[in-house]
């Protein structure tokens, strides 16, 4: 992961374009190919950053820490739709926790007045039929998901809800590292195949 930010053996920062191409090909190989090791670089580059964007709005610990990783999991599965001519991916993220927080306060607590500054934040909500659309795709990787082998669903939910790497869980498990790569690449390509033909 230091290697995202600072250029190695030299210990300076990278130049932010050169950041910025590593964050979007790390992006393109999660929309593309599923890729478990470049999302969870992604998730330690974002994670922290948004659970302290959160922390800053006013949200606790707690709260921050689930919005970020809400974030990061519509970041997984909305790679596909982020067009760069659009805006950075920084502000992509930060949008889509900028929509998450606002729907949080809104379902939990929706008395709670937002920050006078709130204007100045990112750009407006998904529509509605967005909205929609991503409730779809959540529900089929729900579907997806729970119609996985226990096998597979075990390696998808140790990499994932706790966090651990390939080498990890085959540690956990006592299975040879090949496969664990294995079964966790036929339950992406299931979800993958779950969600053809959604935008």
């Amino acid at each position: 992961m230091v290697g995202l930010f600072f250029a190695p053996g030299t210990g300076g920062q990278q130049p932010p374009s050169a950041y910025r191409g590593i964050m979007a090909d790390l992006l393109r190989r999660v929309a593309d190919q599923a890729d478990p090791a470049a999302f969870r670089e992604l998730y330690e580059a974002f994670g922290p950053r948004v659970k302290a964007y959160m922390m800053r709005m006013g949200a606790d610990p707690g709260t921050a820490e689930d919005l970020a990783q809400e974030t990061l999991l519509a970041v997984w599965n909305k790679a596909a739709l982020y067009a760069a001519d659009k805006g950075s991916m920084t502000t992509w993220v930060f949008t889509i926790a900028r929509n998450l927080r606002i729907d949080r306060l809104r379902r939990e607590v929706p008395w709670q007045e937002l920050p006078e500054d709130r204007l100045a934040e990112a750009s407006a909500e998904a529509l509605p039929d967005e909205q929609l659309a991503e409730k779809e795709r959540q529900e089929r990787v729900r579907l997806a998901l729970s119609e996985l082998p226990d096998d597979q669903r075990e390696v998808v939910v140790l990499a994932y809800i706790e966090g651990l790497s390939q080498s990890a869980i085959a540690a956990r498990l006592g299975l040879p590292l090949g496969t664990v790569k294995s079964r966790m690449r036929i339950a992406y390509q299931k979800v993958r195949t779950a969600l053809e033909g959604m935008q």
